[in-house]
């Protein structure tokens, strides 16, 4: 089952013979399976998230603005549905929003650190097993391990922005 801000590509179906496809396929299973929480929320957990507001917050940074009209392309919904999740994230203090400087009618969104917290308390990545995964490397590989999954990540963004936005 597709989540919500899962894409599908028909050419996708296609095998791949290049090399880093297959790593990626090899390791990322590794990492998920030495890392995976059976429950992503605890049921006394504080925090009161749907997936797609744990979807939002994993689209926001704490230190890189994102604009709303932006991120609600990349999860394809409308600049609307997507409004209502983002007042609640705004009000519960997950969320920040900044008005423009330069543009006093736009804003960008940054995660808080309470957002952090949120969005770490719902991931399906228990972050103590990341901690000791991370642990065992050196400092130099555990930057290089992060930069390549923020480049991975980057280029899962930049692969929806050509795709519609559904309404």
């Amino acid at each position: 089952m597709l989540q919500f801000d899962e894409l599908f590509f028909p050419e996708m179906l296609e095998p791949m013979s290049d090399p880093d496809v297959l790593s990626i396929q090899r390791d990322y299973p590794m990492i998920y399976l030495a890392c995976h929480v059976d429950h992503v929320r605890a049921p006394r957990s504080r925090f009161h998230l749907s997936p797609r507001e744990s979807g939002i917050l994993a689209h926001l940074d704490p230190g890189e603005p994102t604009g709303p009209t932006e991120l609600a392309a990349h999860l394809r919904v409308s600049p609307s549905a997507l409004s209502a999740s983002l007042a609640k994230l705004v009000r519960q203090g997950y969320v920040e929003r900044r008005t423009r400087a330069r543009d006093r009618r736009h804003a960008d969104l940054f995660i808080t650190p309470l957002g952090v917290e949120a969005l770490q308390a719902g991931s399906v990545l228990d972050s103590a097993r990341l901690g000791a995964l991370l642990a065992q490397m050196s400092p130099s590989d555990r930057r290089q391990a992060c930069r390549g999954l923020s480049l991975l990540a980057r280029a899962a963004r930049q692969l929806a922005e050509p795709r519609r936005v559904q309404k």
